[in-house]
């Protein structure tokens, strides 16, 4: 299972990357495969395991925000592993065979 989330801290003003930071610091100490963007954390997991480490990354936040919004998508597949690299990889191979499909015809 895969699930990419965003924890944003309400009413602490514009400035939220300090917040941000804590839930950040919760994945990275679970031990699972995860990756952090400009947007979303993604972390892959066991459901039980993955839905704690969201759970504590908004406490996290909580215990210094009034208010938390959290939103939340998951990829749920049994028996996948290793979805966080294969996804993007599989993507970066149809780019890659695109990409030499152009160049192809640019030359024939």
């Amino acid at each position: 299972m895969i699930v990419a989330f965003s924890v944003t801290p309400l009413g602490v003003g514009e400035d939220v990357g300090e917040y941000v930071a804590e839930a950040v610091r919760v994945v990275r100490a679970s031990g699972l495969p995860h990756r952090t963007d400009a947007m979303f954390t993604s972390v892959e997991g066991e459901w039980d395991e993955v839905m704690d480490v969201v759970k504590r990354a908004v406490a996290a936040v909580e215990a210094r925000a009034p208010r938390v919004s959290l939103v939340l998508k998951a990829d749920i597949r049994p028996g996948v592993t290793d979805g966080l690299t294969s996804k993007v990889e599989t993507v970066e191979r149809y780019l890659a065979r695109q990409g030499e499909q152009q160049e192809d015809r640019q030359e024939g």
